[in-house]
């Protein structure tokens, strides 16, 4: 069976991360939504998202296809019902269509012809930026039991202070010694060639990827998600970090979500509760107004390739776009533009070629060429975000 993965009407409500990704590549508790997919069906699977992403997330459609929607992680029971689809047959959960089998292409595809499956059981759906943390301590679990089931872990080493050493699981490769881990509220997954420094405090659920790294006395709060190849100090709570990212040195980090690529300077902090405990508010791209989120704890959104200088200082409920410079002291306002440069005194437009020279580099640090396709994107999302810019 050919399995494709799509955006679904969830897309401009997760910029913006989805500017330079498909829905389907958010990270939330361990693997991508991808992965989970393929981790359960046991096989790729392709996606349908926007056309300026589709060169480097192209779909492929054969004759009979299941697609599904991509804000549904997967769990034991829906994907058995997936599995069990037969062609003009749809999964539904209220009102919201998860997965159909077609023998049509994408333009013929009739749903209300469908025979309508009902999924009763609960799953982890991602279609706010906040779910993305705020639902991430159940991702970590569901990953966890997926990942470790019937897998016996590497041994904790004997210098490090443990509570609730079954709910600890390490992969080959990582290294950690003289530290403290708290699985009791909680799973602690450690990745393939992981390191954790002497000093750090964690208590679960934390997921910390392949090759990711906790620097010396760092103090993590669950549930929290460090990506691969994330390097993280200080103190974060209830943080995802997509991968690639540096918050390398103290401050505080919570409630918050950093895309890939991005980097937190010395000392800088994001406030997470507002000073009188108000419900938080995110600028939301659709509306192009600040929407409510239900939320009374929530920091810094930030997309892909953005960075802040020493001391950054960031309000509660901040959203910073794609390839943003932020820097000096204040406040900067709690909606940064994408292809921003500056601070609370003002913004000016970081210029792509200047903003590709240091994505060259930063990505070349890690072996990983920035290629014609990433540029093509981010010279798309440029030109999109045009408007949300004052020169």
């Amino acid at each position: 069976m050919n399995y494709i993965l799509f955006d679904g009407p969830a897309r401009n409500q997760l910029l913006p991360f989805t500017y330079t990704r498909p829905v389907a590549e958010i990270r939330v508790g361990i693997m991508t939504i991808r992965e989970k997919w393929e981790h359960y069906l046991g096989t790729t699977t392709t996606t349908i998202t926007e056309d300026y992403l589709s060169d480097k997330y192209p779909m492929v459609e054969l004759e009979e296809n299941i697609l599904i929607n991509a804000s549904f992680c997967p769990t034991p029971q829906l994907i058995e019902l997936v599995k069990g689809l037969k062609e003009n047959q749809a999964i539904f959960s209220g009102e919201d269509m998860i997965a159909f089998f077609t023998k049509d292409s994408q333009e013929e595809v009739d749903l209300d012809t469908y025979e309508a499956i009902e999924f009763t059981h609960d799953c982890v759906k991602i279609e706010h930026t906040w779910d993305i943390f705020s639902k991430n301590a159940e991702a970590i679990a569901l990953d966890f039991e997926c990942l470790t089931h019937n897998r016996q872990s590497e041994p904790i080493p004997s210098s490090n202070n443990v509570i609730a050493p079954e709910n600890i699981f390490i992969e080959e490769g990582a290294t950690l010694e003289f530290t403290t881990l708290n699985a009791s509220s909680g799973p602690i997954y450690i990745g393939k060639n992981a390191e954790i420094m002497e000093g750090t405090v964690v208590r679960g659920p934390l997921a910390l990827c392949d090759n990711a790294t906790l620097k010396l006395a760092t103090k993590i709060y669950g549930a929290t998600t460090v990506g691969p190849h994330c390097k993280v100090g200080g103190e974060v709570n209830n943080s995802v970090l997509m991968g690639y990212s540096n918050k390398g040195h103290d401050g505080f980090l919570g409630n918050s979500v950093l895309g890939e690529w991005c980097n937190i300077g010395a000392d800088s902090n994001n406030s997470n509760l507002k000073n009188n405990y108000a419900e938080v508010k995110l600028w939301d791209y659709e509306t192009e107004r600040f929407a409510k989120t239900g939320l009374q704890f929530c920091g810094l959104m930030m997309g892909d390739h953005s960075k802040c200088g020493i001391n950054t200082m960031f309000n509660t409920g901040t959203v910073v776009g794609v390839n943003a410079n932020i820097f000096g002291s204040g406040f900067p306002r709690n909606f940064v533009p994408s292809y921003s440069w500056g601070g609370s005194a003002g913004f000016t437009t970081y210029k792509t070629d200047k903003a590709f020279e240091v994505a060259e580099v930063v990505m070349s640090r890690r072996g990983i060429e920035f290629s014609e396709q990433d540029k093509a994107i981010l010279e798309f999302v440029f030109e999109e975000t045009k408007k949300y810019r004052r020169d």
